[in-house]
């Protein structure tokens, strides 16, 4: 085994993500822009500079979760009905590790 492949399961084994995929699904990652995108809209002050992007909302809400700023936690269930609080920036941080980008 290479050390770049125990180096992988290494850090999967520190992650702490028991309940899921080790990643936001994309029904996730749509959520989160989306509330985060309606928060700005009525208002809410960004979490970056927004100086060299869009006033798009939707663009602004998909850079914080791409840089992994927003103070969101997931709630996912086992199937025997017990929830699992899971950060969403420490997802953000395991795909940028596991994949080196996050797709959005």
């Amino acid at each position: 085994m290479g050390s770049e492949e125990s180096g992988i399961i290494s850090l999967i084994k520190k992650a702490d993500v028991t309940v899921g995929p080790l990643k936001l699904t994309r029904y996730e990652k749509a959520r989160i822009v989306a509330a985060r995108a309606l928060q700005l809209d009525l208002g809410a002050i960004p979490l970056i500079d927004i100086s060299g992007l869009p006033k798009d909302p939707i663009e602004i809400a998909k850079e914080e979760l791409r840089r992994g700023v927003l103070p969101i936690t997931l709630i996912r269930r086992k199937p025997n009905g017990e929830e699992v609080s899971v950060p969403v920036n420490k997802l953000i941080e395991l795909e940028k590790k596991l994949f080196g980008f996050v797709e959005l």
